[in-house]
């Protein structure tokens, strides 16, 4: 789950950076067509953003039910070493 969530920031990142570069182009672009591509192309980055904002909350909730099933584990195990 850490290695995915690692991975979903390097994709958000990237995704970000070439919104910042596509925002760019689009002040230095003349041609109607160019322009509705490069909008195109900022509203796909941006719902990918957006999907992969979604999946690390997702994966922040799985991680965090994990972190107290452990807790909940470890807890056991020293009330059990405790008790022999």
């Amino acid at each position: 789950m850490q290695k995915q969530s690692a991975n979903d920031k390097s994709k958000k990142e990237k995704a970000l950076s070439k919104i910042k570069q596509l925002q760019k182009n689009i002040k230095m672009s003349s041609s109607p067509s160019d322009l509705s591509s490069k909008m195109t192309q900022i509203t796909k980055l941006n719902d990918e953003v957006a999907r992969i904002d979604a999946s690390q909350a997702d994966l922040a909730k799985q991680l965090a039910a994990k972190n107290a099933e452990l807790r909940q584990q470890l807890a056991k195990i020293k009330q059990r070493e405790s008790s022999e």
